[in-house]
């Protein structure tokens, strides 16, 4: 039997838990497509799994991953969407455990597999389903937000947060970005951001409402949560939104309920699998708008409308450092693993 170089982990911890194992390659069952991995998607979920503070629980010994391009070696009975040999990336909707991606191989469902646009590279490809998908279906489905709007994204300087910065800019909103390094302000801008805020050197709500002459903005995605949540709370315009996508800060978050009641803003939590399924919490996909997300990301991408950035990448075999990285916060960008 073939073996492959997997990603492991046997216990919670840091990086240093990630362990390379030689494993035999099992064949993929019905409904699964096995491939030939190119690259891997880093993404914070990846730590929160590894460190036990997801809202999936590993079974160890446990994989490890969501996103991967890669090149179809195999199906399973009942695929018929891919064929052998084509280029595909994966997006969310299987368990980070059962179905990781860290490996030379993979095996996955075979509704996460996507063929992607040819101008991608597979280091392109294994970066985009997170990225943008979090944000189309915050600002779509949830926020409908309107061309010429003001979203206000924070920690805007990851994947998700340039990713969502290419996304609202793409739908006709402005957007104010946010970010805790002032070396990384002129790339915002680069990136589509009208305004940037340094968050260490300014009264955040001060400096939207002198930006937005006072209004305040339409809708607020923030990743962190926290204590700041009070602080945002006042730089909403009255009736606008404020989606959580993540909770960076483990820290209690505090609801501002005054400024509710005088700004009656709604507030909303956002989950992706709320929208790609994750049959392991039996939580089903939304068909429709899994599939309207997919294909208006893939022709954006195909004509360039959509680019992601990649910030840095490693090989496989240095997955603990490209874990360590992720966690310093001093990326711009998507992370990746190169097989």
């Amino acid at each position: 039997m073939n073996t492959s170089k997997i990603v492991r982990f046997e216990k919670f911890g840091g990086p240093e838990v990630l362990n390379i194992e030689e494993l035999p390659v099992e064949p993929p069952k019905a409904g699964e497509v096995q491939l030939k991995v190119q690259a891997i998607g880093l993404n914070r979920a990846d730590a929160l799994f590894r460190s036990g503070n997801y809202l999936e629980q590993p079974k160890f010994p446990s994989r490890i991953g969501v996103e991967a391009a890669g090149i179809v070696e195999a199906v399973g009975s009942g695929v018929t969407r891919v064929r052998l040999g084509d280029r595909v990336s994966v997006a969310p909707g299987q368990s980070i455990g059962r179905y990781g991606t860290y490996g030379e191989t993979a095996i996955v469902p075979a509704g996460s597999v996507i063929p992607y646009p040819e101008n991608l590279t597979p280091s392109d490809a294994a970066s985009v389903w997170v990225q943008y998908l979090t944000p189309y279906f915050s600002f779509v489905d949830m926020a409908a937000i309107q061309p010429g709007q003001t979203v206000l994204i924070t920690a805007a300087s990851g994947g998700a947060g340039l990713g969502s910065i290419q996304m609202a800019r793409l739908l006709g909103a402005r957007v104010i970005a946010t970010t805790r390094s002032a070396e990384k302000e002129k790339a915002l801008l680069d990136a589509g951001a009208g305004h940037v805020i340094v968050t260490g050197n300014a009264n955040l709500a001060a400096r939207v409402m002198e930006v937005t002459s006072g209004k305040g903005v339409n809708l607020i995605f923030d990743p962190v949560a926290g204590p700041s949540l009070p602080a945002l709370a006042e730089a909403v315009a009255w009736g606008g939104q404020i989606i959580l996508y993540g909770a960076l800060d483990t820290a209690e978050t505090p609801y501002p309920l005054l400024t509710a009641f005088a700004r009656n803003f709604s507030l909303h939590t956002f989950l992706l699998y709320n929208y790609c399924g994750l049959p392991d919490l039996r939580l089903p996909r939304n068909e429709e708008a899994f599939q309207r997300a997919i294909r208006f990301i893939r022709q954006n991408l195909a004509e360039g409308k959509l680019k992601p950035a990649i910030a840095k990448s490693f090989p496989l075999g240095e997955v603990r450092e490209a874990h360590r990285y992720m966690e310093s916060n001093q990326q711009l960008g998507k992370i990746v693993l190169t097989v």
